[in-house]
């Protein structure tokens, strides 16, 4: 299969530049797989489309500021850096070493030494590269890089196709009502239609929610270099389910209750961590985990019987996974439809829930 099966044309003008106005307003296309029929509705309404008894499982990662910008000490220019994840190393402290992807990637050398933030301040702080390949690098701070000094000096990292800066309102729209603990370079952004109001609606209707977490990694926003979609490969990502979240997927699947996974990151989640081993059919891995997993057409589902999700890139993963549930075909032709309709992509985008 090839990546060029996956593309089509999307006027610039629907690329989401800004969130809706409020959260939870964005509008909602449903498309049934089975009788290929679409309606359109609003993400409002969820409390009373989604079946009573469902459950709902989302992905609670919080996005860290891991967007930085640095000074070439050699030069002056100005590289962007994206921290992906601390990286541990024998005899140095947690938070020095990072894994990072950036944007100058040819540039930026062995040895090449970067000032973050005011050198002068109490907070600012000098980097050097100490290793990687291809759009990848370690970069070693000179003291420790925690969270709490991303708040304060990093940068939302919104997407390449949102051409503006950052601004402090993507501090809370660009994050889930539900984020717990810090680990994502990208929103769970299916996520980011929910408001703690649609939550208690959909409780009181008698739909249940759990919640994992799955670290979001490069592998969602990387290009398909391959030209067949077979030969490429995605990063790994860190995952968590717990006890709780496990046992309520189990008891539900035992149940006949429908699963609904909010997102695809909630999704890798989820069919990374079944079990299908002869011993442990049914079974939910506890604990954290890591998965590369690939889902494109072809694939077998194991667990979610719905998909709430935005809508995504042509040619990308996220594309190839939803083209896996519902069909290719379809897909397409229900984007063509909401292109027609003038529904806002990508991730300040609306949103759609395949059933």
């Amino acid at each position: 299969m090839k990546a060029s099966d996956f593309n089509f044309e999307l006027p610039e003008n629907l690329i989401a530049q800004e969130p809706a106005k409020e959260r939870g307003m964005s509008r909602l296309l449903l498309m049934d797989r089975k009788t290929r029929r679409l309606e359109h509705r609003m993400t409002g309404d969820l409390s009373a489309i989604v079946e009573p008894g469902t459950l709902m499982v989302f992905n609670n990662s919080r996005v860290r500021k891991a967007r930085l910008f640095g000074i070439s000490e050699a030069g002056g220019a100005k590289v962007e850096f994206l921290l992906l994840a601390k990286v541990e190393e024998a005899g140095v402290e947690t938070g020095r070493l990072w894994r990072v992807m950036l944007n100058r990637a040819r540039r930026c050398r062995m040895g090449s030494r970067y000032i973050f933030a005011d050198r002068n301040s109490a907070n600012g702080l000098c980097a050097e590269i100490t290793g990687g390949e291809g759009e990848f690098r370690l970069l070693r701070f000179e003291r420790p890089v925690d969270d709490s000094w991303l708040e304060i000096h990093g940068h939302v990292p919104l997407p390449p196709y949102i051409r503006r800066e950052d601004s402090a309102g993507d501090e809370e729209r660009y994050q889930t009502v539900y984020a717990r603990d810090y680990g994502s370079a990208a929103a769970p952004t299916a996520g980011l239609h929910f408001t703690e109001e649609l939550l208690g609606e959909l409780a009181g209707a008698g739909i249940e929610s759990a919640f994992v977490t799955l670290h979001v990694g490069p592998g969602t926003f990387l290009p398909v270099r391959s030209e067949n979609i077979e030969d490429h490969r995605m990063h790994e990502e860190i995952y968590i389910i717990d006890e709780e979240t496990a046992g309520r997927i189990e008891k539900a699947r035992a149940e006949g209750r429908k699963i609904l996974a909010v997102g695809t990151t909630s999704m890798r989640a989820l069919e990374s961590a079944w079990e299908s081993s002869p011993g442990a059919q049914g079974r939910i891995k506890r604990g954290g985990g890591s998965t590369s997993i690939f889902i494109y057409p072809g694939y077998t589902f194991k667990l979610a019987d719905a998909l709430f999700t935005n809508f995504h890139t042509p040619g990308s993963t996220l594309l190839m996974l939803v083209s896996a549930f519902a069909g290719r075909d379809f897909i397409l032709e229900s984007y063509r439809e909401a292109i027609n309709r003038g529904y806002r992509f990508f991730s300040y985008g609306d949103a759609c829930l395949i059933f």
